[in-house]
């Protein structure tokens, strides 16, 4: 862990903690902070090639370390409080303590009231709400004692309107669950000087599991959307801020490009659609 400045425009030296990063927009944030020479725990389930999601925790290793930063890669099912505690406990031991804690891992069912089966609702609020819960319960003790500490949620703003529950009920629920522990532990943690974040996509992100979760929405859909590395890039401004004067922030990853002074957003488009066609995201 970097005894540095609390606050800088680098990662290097820093450690973090993500959640989901085998692959999607966790492994984008891990490669970003990784080519500041940051140290990532990879804390994910997939050790064997998945028939439909690319990477493991292994693959995401490999390329963690090729752009520049250290890997642990951690086989976790973060529903299950002893294996969290566990990897926990190995992050800090193989990297000297634990500066960030990314809640990446989620669930998404896009599915009515009728149609979602009780074992994938219970699915979806394990990882999406109770994950998030337990991971930033068991890196307190670490992230205490950071020199600048930062929990970030890839989550909503707390948009409660009838459209953002009506279509998919249960996501919506399980995924409102991780913008609410954003409310609450950026107060609680507070005084500690530990920030507590969350951050958003403007646009539909492409991603293979959204590609999945969204079949039948139309190849037009799944073209319209921004690369993986918008996130990434947005959550390194985020967490290279100081803990103690940015917290309980539910943030939009366009707008905090901005505020950095970018204007141009070519590069994270998939495809050569207009900016204006783009989709754009849920909850917004």
């Amino acid at each position: 862990m970097a005894p540095a400045d609390p606050a800088s425009s680098t990662l290097k030296g820093r450690s973090l903690f993500i959640t989901g990063a085998s692959r999607g927009i966790g492994l984008a944030i891990a490669l970003r902070a990784a080519k500041d020479g940051a140290n990532v725990a990879i804390a994910a389930k997939t050790t064997e090639p998945h028939p439909k999601l690319p990477g493991t925790i292994f693959t995401a290793a490999a390329e963690i370390e090729a752009a520049g930063g250290r890997a642990l890669p951690l086989a976790v099912d973060i529903r299950d409080e002893e294996q969290v505690a566990r990897a926990v406990q190995r992050t800090a031991q193989e990297f000297g303590g634990i500066d960030i804690l990314v809640n990446n891992a989620s669930a998404i069912s896009l599915t009515g009231t009728r149609a979602t089966d009780m074992r994938r609702f219970d699915l979806m609020h394990e990882v999406n709400t109770r994950g998030t819960f337990l991971c930033s319960k068991l890196c307190l003790p670490h992230l205490e004692r950071a020199p600048n500490p930062h929990i970030l949620m890839l989550a909503p703003p707390l948009n409660f309107e009838e459209r953002w529950f009506a279509p998919h009920l249960a996501y919506s629920l399980a995924k409102f669950g991780m913008s609410l522990c954003v409310l609450g532990l950026a107060g609680e943690l507070r005084a500690r000087g530990i920030a507590v974040n969350a951050l958003w996509p403007r646009t539909v992100i492409g991603t293979a599991a959204l590609r999945i979760a969204m079949q039948g929405a139309g190849a037009e859909a799944l073209h319209r959307v921004r690369s993986p590395e918008i996130l990434a890039d947005a959550a390194h401004i985020i967490l290279t801020r100081d803990s103690r004067g940015f917290s309980g922030r539910y943030c939009i990853d366009e707008d905090i490009l901005r505020e950095a002074g970018l204007t141009d957003f070519a590069r994270y488009r998939a495809t050569d659609v207009r900016e204006e066609d783009l989709q754009p995201d849920f909850f917004l």
